[in-house]
């Protein structure tokens, strides 16, 4: 007996021993934010403050020892991100998760944007403020890798530290440039339709001219399959392990339009879920600078950001400023290409993907003048019909790190204007707001002017000499307003008016958001923060029960049940709410889906149209193509005997509707409330794995809004009918110039990405349900509410 109790006591200890080490462990991985530090570079003592959500308010002597601090804080919460960022854009992500990874490696590596970032490096000034505020930063991340804890998915994975360089800083950049474009995903389709079924095909897509006023020019023979790029492209950005910037909205209503006589200011970035989520919030304040800033991992200079001076943030342009060109290999040697000037040798070059867990594979990369060519790079594309892609950020000056640089640092809003020349691309809304009273919308991006016989929404022709004569706009002609008498400025991706009587070519996304920003500023002269804070989490479409009622009257309802007709009511007195308790959006939403479904699949088969429910293009021609009676898309070519019109469409699609429903959701169409089927999940990519889902990943969430209206959490059809958010507001964020310290802000999940951190999800619940916390900027409130880690420089 006595052994039995000596065995029992000996576990016991044991089991405590393992207990107080595995918290430990647990407590050494954990960010550290209170006590001192020595910190190589700086010199003077710095101070961090964490707020209660472990935002850093950091006070220094200067800039550089400021950004040197926010590396390492930036690196102590997001240094796992950090690393998946700077690998995308070389191709390096199958050195950590293996072959599943090779097709982004392959296409991101035949991309250029790794060389483009050394070719734009060697170029820098080194003396610049911008440059050597970036080494400070850096040399902060790299301290933290070096002695801080190394996080826990560096060792499930197996991640051999490397030092950050400024070169990661551009690639990170980079690859965010590239996932706002969307005609690498449209174009090819768009070309695949034009070629096997005639323009009669795309004018439920606004692009036969209608809109732009362009003659298209035509093409013959059948369809090569090219949407097997959009196909390829959808998927690689998809399958990323870090998220697509997608959408956005943005308003800045100026003093005579709010009740304080300030101006206020609203941005909500709309980019893919993910966990960690995008932003890393920081406020740095020394004697000659202050910026409260939103940070991409890796980088050094907030691409949003607000002081007591001024505020500023972005949307997506939507412009198009990629091209793909069909080249025409030489008959005689697949090694050179027709030009005008007779055929010109490819750009040969060979790359090594380095595979965990598997042989290293040897890419081979043809470049045209063009681009690169994705034969090779991408699935599904003939080695004889090469097609290359032309990137307005490969072809120009890259100056993004000073742009970025110049946003954080303008001196008033002329010279903000100034500083967003130096964005060849991403083609961006910027918007602006200041404490003087200016309120502003700047794009940015090289724009040019396609010949008038050019349709840029196809795949050009490369031998042609023609289809490349690209006629760049000076930049003071880039679209922008400045203290416009309307008094408020906005912005929701959508469509801008024609730059000397061009409609410029671009993926703009519907009218919906644009149409309720404006109803709802219009009419107002007394906003507030609080009306701002209910503004942009708005869930009301004012389109889609105009839509929907469209789609009612065209269908024959004396064939509907008693449920159908239920159905029915509750659509036509639909005012467009997307809230959890709604049912008319869970009608609408399937029935949608499916009118889809009906209507395009027939002729372009799954795939080609699982690839256009991914685009921006199917959001923009819904309203238009639903109201066109005599479009060709309404019959069903697997029909033979028959020419099915918009009526037998829309009425077997809203039938199949409310009987799916039925077996998803019972008969009682009260219970078919939204939150039933509308949910987010934010997914870390060791989520992934079954066993760690929980540990890792935020969620799953029962949520309200819905695609295209201002709380914008959007998702896409599935045939199960479960509507799974992908993306949405990366924040929401409310600047007073009334009252600029009690600006208010929210994250999607938490600032920190250590899932050991107090603060890896603890702005989950309130982000869900609309509320807010401050941006903080007074220094009693900030001491008074925060922990404390005080920087001291490092002895020699």
């Amino acid at each position: 007996m006595k052994r039995l109790k000596k065995i029992v006591v000996i576990i016991f200890i044991l089991f405590v021993i393992l207990a107080i080490g595995v918290v430990s462990y647990g407590y050494f991985l954990t960010p550290k934010y209170d006590g001192e530090l020595a910190l190589n570079s700086i010199q003077k003592e710095t101070t961090v403050y964490f707020d209660e959500y472990g935002i850093p308010h950091i006070y220094a002597a200067s800039q550089k020892d400021a950004m040197t601090t926010l590396g390492y804080v930036h690196a102590q919460d997001r240094l796992w991100q950090m690393e998946l960022m700077r690998r995308i854009a070389p191709g390096r992500l199958s050195e950590l998760f293996g072959s599943v990874m090779l097709k982004n490696d392959k296409f991101f590596t035949g991309l250029g944007i790794d060389e483009d970032s050394e070719k734009a490096i060697a170029q820098l000034d080194k003396n610049s403020e911008s440059y050597q505020l970036t080494l400070a930063y850096l040399g902060g991340i790299n301290q933290f890798l070096e002695e801080g804890p190394t996080p826990i998915e560096f060792q499930l994975v197996g991640v051999t530290k490397e030092k950050f360089t400024i070169k990661d800083v551009y690639n990170i950049f980079g690859y965010m440039s590239f996932s706002f474009a969307m005609s690498q995903k449209t174009d090819p389709l768009l070309t695949d339709i034009r070629d096997e079924f005639g323009m009669d095909y795309l004018k439920d897509f606004g692009i036969d001219g209608s809109l732009a006023h362009t003659k298209l020019k035509s093409f013959k023979g059948k369809s090569e399959a090219y949407a097997e790029i959009s196909k390829s492209v959808t998927s690689i950005l998809e399958n990323s392990p870090i998220p697509s910037f997608i959408g956005s909205n943005s308003w800045v209503v100026g003093p005579q339009k709010t009740k304080s006589g300030k101006v206020l200011f609203a941005n909500d970035p709309h980019i893919g879920f993910s966990q960690p989520g995008t932003w890393y919030e920081a406020h740095i304040i020394t004697p000659d600078y202050e910026m409260y800033g939103y940070y991409l991992a890796g980088t050094p200079f907030p691409l949003l950001g607000h002081n007591r001076d001024y505020a500023y943030g972005l949307t997506m342009f939507e412009n198009d400023d990629m091209d793909l060109f069909l080249e025409t290999n030489n008959p005689q040697n697949e090694n050179q290409y027709q030009t005008p000037e007779g055929f010109k040798n490819y750009q040969v070059s060979e790359k090594t993907i380095k595979v965990k867990d598997s042989s290293d594979v040897v890419l081979k990369i043809k470049k045209s003048h063009h681009g690169p060519l994705m034969n090779g790079l991408v699935d599904g594309l003939k080695e004889d019909k090469p097609v290359s892609m032309w990137w307005t950020y490969l072809h120009h000056k890259n100056q993004i790190l000073d742009a970025v640089y110049a946003l954080s640092h303008a001196k008033d809003v002329e010279h903000f204007h100034q500083s967003i020349e130096l964005i060849a691309a991403p083609g961006l809304n910027i918007m602006y707001g200041d404490a003087k009273g200016n309120i502003a919308w700047i794009t940015s991006g090289k724009l040019y002017k396609m010949p008038e016989n050019v349709n840029a929404n196809f795949i050009l022709d490369g031998a042609n000499g023609k289809d490349e004569q690209k006629e760049y706009y000076e930049f003071s002609q880039n679209p922008y307003a400045i203290n416009p008498d309307w008094n408020y400025v906005y912005s929701s991706n959508n469509q801008v008016e024609p730059i000397n009587g061009y409609l410029y070519p671009g993926y703009y996304l519907p009218q919906d958001r644009a149409k309720r920003i404006v109803q709802l500023l219009e009419p107002k002269n007394d906003w507030t923060k609080e009306d701002f804070m209910n503004m942009i989490t708005d869930e009301t479409s004012s389109v889609a029960p105009i839509v929907a009622k469209n789609m009612i009257n065209s269908i024959s309802q004396e064939v509907l049940s008693e449920n159908e007709k239920a159905a029915i009511s509750i659509l036509s007195k639909w005012k467009g709410s997307n809230a959890l308790s709604d049912v008319a959006p869970t009608i609408y939403n399937k029935w949608m889906y499916l009118y889809l479904k009906n209507t395009f699949e027939d002729e372009l088969g799954k795939d080609r149209f699982s690839v256009l429910l991914n685009t921006h293009i199917m959001k923009q021609m819904i309203a238009f193509q639903t109201s066109n009676e005599s479009s060709p898309w309404w019959d069903d070519v697997s029909t033979k005997d028959k020419l099915e019109t918009r009526t037998d469409i829309l009425t077997k699609s809203f039938q199949e509707a409310i009987l799916q429903l039925e077996k998803q959701l019972g008969n009682d169409l009260n219970a078919w409330t939204w939150n039933k089927v509308h949910s987010v999940e934010h997914k870390h990519p060791l989520g992934e794995v079954a066993a760690l889902r929980s540990y890792f990943n935020v969620g799953p969430f029962e949520i309200n809004g819905s695609n295209e209206v201002i709380n914008n959490l959007m998702f896409t059809f599935t045939e199960e009918g479960k509507y799974q958010v992908k993306a949405g507001p990366s924040t929401r964020r409310i600047i007073d110039f009334s009252d600029i310290e009690n600006s208010m802000s929210i994250l999607p999940t938490g600032q920190s990405g250590n899932p050991l951190s107090e603060h890896y999800k603890d702005q989950a619940t309130m982000y869900n349900e609309g509320k807010f916390r401050k941006m903080k900027m007074n220094k009693k409130e900030i001491e008074t509410s925060s922990r404390k880690l005080v920087f001291k420089p490092k002895s020699k």
